[in-house]
Order: structure tokens, then C-alpha cells, then sequence
């Protein structure tokens, strides 16, 4: 299927590795240029040469932290101030129990998994609107379906920016602009592997043991891959998504059993 974007501009957030590098390859192989955003300067830099080399179009690397006004300013300047995609992406903040936290790990954590979202949907969409098209996908949880009791952080932030965007959406869908969250479950990333770690030290088992518990749990008997959850970012980017406003696609291998 021909998802009807070549020649578009996205920025995708987290792109070095994880998810949101499955993002950027699949809207890369669909003719897509790119933006990508992380941290790690050489990790990203090598992620944008291999993506422009294996699918041959242009992606600017801009290391910075989208967490903060001078890091969305960086991303935001490479793209001249303007995309017809965005994919919102960031670290999960760490897990513990609801005594370990303070306004100050709150915060953080709302700062990362909900307000540089905003603040990149309202620097990017005012321009899709005035453009007659854009797509918004924001990489969220699971747990913003059923909350993960070691994740209260990520659950407090992700359902907040899951509240933003119901309204949001809907309020710009009549001028060509869909925005949706994906909800990935545990798929094979570093961040699986650090809460295998975390659940293995825990249990006072290994991480082998761990992960296979973990997978036991799920429909699949198996961790997503990457390259999956790339592929239904594209499709929400496509011209085909036209009518698919303001959901939450849950990806978790039938983990969850919910009936809406």
C-alpha cells in the first residue's frame, strides 16, 4: 500500500534507538525526510546515516533534550518552524513505589512524557492547520489503559497528555490534522530490558527468568518488535488515516483484555 506521503517532513522525537527509530524507519521507507531528536549525539548521528543511506532521504540529527525550551528550540530551527508530521517520543521516567516520590520526580516526569509534547503540538500544528494537513502521533503507554503500579510517575504524565489530546484533536481535525497516541506494551527496547532487570532484582531471579515471565503473560508469547510498532506510526501518518482522530491504538500483543 502506498501510504501516500513521499516527499514529507516529519520530526521524530527518541529516534536513535527503541521505538521511535522503528518511527523513523518506517515513515523513512515510505519517502519520508527526516528530523530525528535524541540525546546521545553519536548514537543519533549514526542512526540518521544509516536510515538516509538505506532508504535515501534526507535526516538532520539534532542532539539535544526536547525536555527543555532550549532543545525543542534546536529541533524546531532545523525544521524551519514547521512539519507536516510529528512523533512525539521520550524516556519513561523510573519506576518505584508511590512513597519514593516528590513534587520534584513529579515534575520531571510531566515535564518529559507530557509538556514537551504540548509544546511541540502547539509550535508544529498551528502550521498543518494553516497547511490544510498534518499528523500528530504521540508515543504513550499501555498503562494509560490499565496503570502499572511500580509506573505511577509514567502514569501520572501519559494519562495526562492522553486528557490534552481527546480534546485537542478534535478541535483541529476539521482542518486536515489527525492526532493519535500509540500505546506500546513491552516491546524488545532498552527500556524493557532495564524493567526486566528491575522485576529479575526484585524476584531474586535473573533477567532470562524475568523476561520469560514477563512474555508468559502475553497473548504472543512474545515481546513486540520495533519494526511492528514503526509500521502502525506510519499508517497513522498516512493519507488513509484521514477519519482516525483522536484514539489510542493499543499495541501490546493482547496483554490487556479490554473490551473498548
Amino acid at each position: 500500500m502506498d501510504l501516500g506521503i513521499r516527499g514529507r517532513k516529519a520530526l521524530v522525537c527518541a529516534a536513535s534507538r527503541g521505538l521511535g527509530r522503528g518511527c523513523a524507519e518506517a515513515l523513512a521507507a515510505e519517502g519520508v525526510n527526516l528530523v530525528i531528536n535524541a540525546r546521545g549525539r553519536e548514537a543519533l548521528t549514526r542512526t540518521a546515516w544509516e536510515i538516509a543511506e538505506r532508504h535515501e532521504v534526507t535526516v538532520e540529527p539534532v542532539a539535544a533534550d526536547i525536555t527543555t525550551d532550549e532543545g525543542r528550540a534546536a529541533v524546531l530551527g532545523a525544521l524551519g518552524g514547521q512539519a507536516d508530521i510529528l512523533v512525539t517520543n521520550a524516556g519513561g521516567p523510573p519506576p518505584g513505589r508511590w512513597t519514593d516520590w516528590g513534587r520534584d520526580d513529579f515534575i520531571r516526569a510531566i515535564d518529559a512524557n507530557m509538556l514537551s509534547a504540548i509544546a511541540l503540538m502547539q509550535a508544529l500544528v498551528p502550521g498543518m492547520m494553516d497547511r490544510g494537513w498534518g499528523r500528530v502521533v504521540n508515543i504513550t503507554s499501555q498503562s494509560v489503559r490499565s496503570p502499572i503500579a511500580e509506573l505511577g510517575l509514567s502514569n501520572t504524565a501519559r494519562a495526562g497528555l492522553t486528557g490534552f489530546v481527546a480534546g485537542m484533536s478534535r478541535q483541529v481535525a476539521d482542518r486536515g490534522v489527525c492526532v493519535n497516541n500509540l500505546l506500546p506494551g513491552i516491546h524488545d527496547t532498552d527500556r524493557a530490558a532495564a524493567l526486566d532487570a528491575g522485576a529479575a532484582e526484585r524476584g531474586g531471579i535473573t533477567r532470562d527468568e524475568a523476561r520469560a515471565r514477563r512474555q508468559a503473560a502475553i497473548p504472543t508469547r512474545s515481546y513486540g518488535r520495533a519494526e511492528d510498532f514503526g509500521a502502525a506510526c506510519a499508517f497513522l501518518c498516512s493519507q488513509q488515516a484521514r477519519f482516525i482522530v483522536g484514539q489510542n491504538l493499543l499495541l501490546d500483543g493482547g496483554a490487556l483484555n479490554v473490551a473498548v
